[in-house]
C-alpha cells in the first residue's frame, strides 16, 4: 500500500473526514486553515479560510453541501463546500472541540470546552441543508455537563440519543429532543480521557479511544462494551472498517513523554485490529510523530491518518487487505458456496 501524502498543512492535523462517497477528504489542523482534498488522487480541491485560532475538529454533511467546523477561536462555522463560502458563524466563550451532523444533516452539534470560569457544554443547532437559506442563531438544545467535561459527542441513528465520551472515562447517553440524561457508565479506566468516538454506519454502536491505551466497541442503546482492543501506546482515534471486520487505531506517545528519538520507540503507526477477535493483525508506519485521527473511506477502501508531523496519508488498499481470512472465516466461507 503505497501511501499519497498530502502535505497542505504547516501544523499538526487534528481531524480528517470523508465525505459520504469518498471521493472528498477534508483536513484541519491547528494552522487555521481547512483543506479539501479528492481522496482517489490526492490533488487540493481548494481551502477555506476565516477562522483566526488553531482548528479543532470537521465535519460534512451527507449530501457533501455544507462544512462545519470548530476551534480555538471560540467559533462554529458552517461552508458551502462548493464555493468555500462561509454562511454563518456561531460565537461561544470558550473553545469548539467536536462537530458532528446528525445522519439527516438536519442538525449540527458541537462540544463546547470546559475553561475560565465556563462549564463545558454540547449545544444543537436546527440546520437549513440549502446553502442559500438562513441559518438559526437559537440553540434547540444545550446540555451543560457539569461532573466530567464531554471531550467527543454525536448523534445516534435516527437521532434518537447524543452519545457523549468525557475526560474521565465514562461514556453518557442524553435523550436527543430533550438533552436528559438517561444512562452514564465508566468505559474506560476512571480519569483517563475519551480522545474519539466514531459510528458503525448504522450508528448502532460506536468505538472510542482513550489514553488508557484501549479502543472499545460500545453498544449504543445499553451502552455495554461488546469488544476490547488493547496496546500498548495511547490512542488518539479508533475506527470501525465496512467490509472486512477490522478496526483501525491511531496514536502514540507525545513527543514531550518520548525520552528516545526514535520513531519507533514513540510507535507511530496504525493498527488495525480484528473487529470480532480482537487480535492485532497488521500495523502501517510512515507518521513521524503521533497519529491525531484515522478515517476509513465509506466504501471500505481505504483510510486516511493526520499526524502531529501536519501530513495526511491516504492509503488505498491493495488485494491482500481484503483476502485476509481468519481459518474461522475461512471454513464459513466456504460452507457459504
Amino acid at each position: 500500500m503505497r501511501p499519497i501524502l498530502l502535505s497542505g498543512h504547516e501544523r499538526a492535523l487534528t481531524q480528517v473526514k470523508y465525505n459520504s462517497d469518498g471521493d472528498i477528504i477534508f483536513s484541519v489542523s491547528k494552522d487555521h486553515v481547512v483543506c479539501a482534498w479528492f481522496s482517489h488522487n490526492g490533488e487540493r480541491l481548494g481551502t477555506y479560510h476565516g477562522h483566526q485560532g488553531a482548528l479543532w475538529t470537521v465535519d460534512v454533511d451527507p449530501t457533501s453541501t455544507l462544512l462545519a467546523t470548530g476551534g480555538a477561536d471560540n467559533t462554529m462555522r458552517l461552508w458551502d463546500v462548493k464555493s468555500g463560502k462561509l454562511l454563518k458563524t456561531w460565537d461561544f466563550l470558550t473553545s469548539i472541540k467536536r462537530v458532528e451532523f446528525s445522519s439527516d444533516g438536519r442538525q449540527i452539534l458541537g462540544v463546547t470546552e470546559k475553561r475560565s470560569g465556563q462549564l463545558g457544554t454540547i449545544v444543537v443547532y436546527e440546520i437549513n441543508p440549502d446553502p442559500e437559506g438562513e441559518q438559526t442563531d437559537e440553540q434547540s438544545l444545550r446540555i451543560v455537563c457539569e461532573d466530567a467535561k464531554a471531550t467527543v459527542a454525536g448523534f445516534s441513528y435516527q437521532s434518537q440519543f447524543i452519545i457523549a465520551g468525557h475526560e474521565d472515562g465514562t461514556v453518557s447517553q442524553f435523550d436527543a429532543k430533550t438533552g436528559e440524561l438517561l444512562y452514564s457508565t465508566q468505559v474506560h479506566e476512571a480519569d483517563m480521557q475519551i480522545t474519539d468516538l466514531q459510528w458503525a454506519p448504522d450508528r448502532t454502536y460506536f468505538i472510542t479511544s482513550s489514553k488508557d491505551k484501549t479502543a472499545k466497541i460500545v453498544a449504543t442503546e445499553t451502552l455495554e462494551v461488546l469488544k476490547s482492543y488493547s496496546t500498548d501506546t495511547p490512542l488518539n482515534s479508533a475506527a470501525i472498517a465496512p467490509v472486512k471486520d477490522y478496526v483501525i487505531l491511531g496514536g502514540g506517545q507525545a513527543a514531550m513523554d518520548v525520552t528516545t528519538t526514535s520513531a519507533r520507540q514513540g510507535k507511530f503507526e496504525a493498527r488495525f485490529y480484528h473487529k470480532i477477535f480482537m487480535e492485532e493483525i497488521g500495523r502501517v508506519r510512515g507518521h513521524f510523530g503521533p497519529l491525531n485521527y484515522v478515517a476509513v473511506h465509506p466504501q471500505g477502501t481505504g483510510y486516511c491518518s493526520g499526524g502531529e508531523d501536519g501530513y495526511v496519508r491516504v492509503h488505498h488498499f491493495d488485494k491482500p487487505y481484503f483476502d485476509f481470512m481468519y481459518e474461522v472465516e475461512r471454513e464459513q466461507a466456504s460452507a457459504n458456496l
